[in-house]
């Protein structure tokens, strides 16, 4: 296979991935299929997955004469069927392209993950970039050994907290990278307090209602007390260099929620430092609440997005308020002099398409907020594109999109100094 040209892997039904270097690469962008050169791929980063992906045929392309093809049958032993595969990412690390497949007729969703396009050429190569230079979560900087030590000195000089356990489970048992940061003693650390949500997001990690696809984590079950908040957030602020301690995480619904607790929380933090930031996650539902915990010592506020456009982004959030209270979040934080930041869920084909792209440059024109997160957004991309509706154009690429936006880019929330 020429260099520039990374050739299709596939796997057999023993779910062993092999090269297949007659045919080229070929990714996915909404519901077109994108043959690749070596100039769209990277290296496949170390702590990223590999997926086989049931009743799914791997497509590549003929390089001679550029058809499409779909690749049924093991080419080495075509008594089997040949799966198409792909990549979840490392940390940091933003999709460019999706994987690219054919369903069979009874295939059914996939889990809640993002399925990131990858190839071959000399090496696992995938469509990504990597959009934050911090190594808080590179696998190669966990250290479980010391995460355990952790843990078992938290618990011991903190017996009663139940957030606590509750992370120590998430750490040890889901290899959350958050909370093994936090056991670690390092920059970000976790707080999550709400086991409710006013939204029914297609793709919940922690909660489903239905069983189209089952979430890949428990949601927490109780809300903790600002005692105990306070308690995890201050002992890990006196600790570590250039500390964040967030609230909204994965393992739970929406914070604001529970607002009046996190402000309580937020108070007694801010009676005894005013070191370290303090960070929201939210889907920015509630101003007034917003304004509240802003107001009590919140530094900065992270809004989850999946599109600026209204009808992209209920049609995914499902929500219970109203799209304008995530504008009037931001004018409260703003109003304040307050970091703001955008949790953009990167859906290949969908966020580049040119009204998404056109939408959110006016709305961060608009909002004024300081930074865009490159999240890849965790779901079956066939699922998506049903429930979305929508007749997409191809889109103009992830990559040249996050190079047109002039604000700050990353993946992680910052510690603001």
């Amino acid at each position: 296979m020429s260099m520039d040209r990374p050739s299709l892997v596939f796997a057999d039904a023993k779910g062993n991935i092999m090269e297949f270097e007659p045919l080229v690469m070929v990714a996915r962008s909404g519901d077109y299929f994108v043959p690749t050169g070596q100039q769209d791929v990277i290296s496949l980063p170390l702590g990223s997955e590999l997926y086989v992906l049931p009743d799914r045929h791997p497509i590549g392309m003929d390089p001679d004469t550029g058809e499409i093809i779909v690749l049924e049958k093991n080419p080495f032993n075509e008594t089997e069927p040949a799966y198409a595969v792909a990549a979840f990412l490392a940390p940091a690390y933003t999709h460019t392209f999706l994987a690219a497949w054919q369903r069979t007729s009874h295939a059914t969703n996939l889990p809640l993950y993002a399925y990131t396009a990858m190839g071959w050429n000399d090496g696992f190569v995938v469509t990504g970039m990597r959009t934050d230079d911090s190594v808080r979560q590179d696998m190669d900087t966990f250290d479980m050994q010391k995460a355990r030590k952790g843990v078992a000195e938290w618990k011991a000089d903190l017996p009663d907290n139940r957030l606590v356990s509750h992370l120590s489970h998430c750490a040890l048992e889901y290899g959350c990278p958050a909370a093994l940061n936090l056991f670690q003693g390092r920059e970000e650390g976790p707080l999550p307090t709400s086991p409710v949500c006013n939204a029914n997001c297609l793709g919940c990690i922690s909660y489903q209602k239905q069983t189209d696809f089952p979430s890949p984590q428990e949601r927490i079950t109780f809300t903790p007390t600002p005692d105990e908040i306070a308690e995890i957030a201050l002992r890990h602020i006196h600790r570590v260099d250039m500390p964040v301690m967030s609230f909204g995480q994965g393992c739970e619904g929406e914070p604001l929620m529970v607002g009046s607790v996190i402000r309580d929380a937020i108070r007694l933090i801010r009676k005894q430092t005013d070191k370290g930031t303090i960070n929201l996650n939210s889907n920015a539902s509630l101003p007034g609440m917003v304004a509240q915990l802003a107001d009590a010592g919140l530094d900065s506020l992270r809004i989850s997005m999946n599109s600026a456009r209204r009808v992209t982004y209920e049609t995914y959030f499902r929500p219970t308020y109203e799209f304008g209270a995530l504008r009037e979040s931001i004018l409260e934080m703003k109003r304040r002099g307050l970091f703001v930041s955008i949790n953009l869920f990167v859906f290949p084909g969908l966020t580049d398409a040119p009204r998404e792209a056109q939408a959110l440059k006016r709305f961060i024109q608009e909002t004024d907020i300081d930074m865009i997160q490159w999240r890849n957004l965790n779901i079956d991309p066939d699922y998506y594109l049903d429930a979305l509706k929508q007749k997409l154009p191809c889109g103009t690429g992830i990559k040249g999109l996050i190079e047109s936006i002039p604000i700050r880019q990353g993946y992680y929330n910052p510690f603001l100094g």
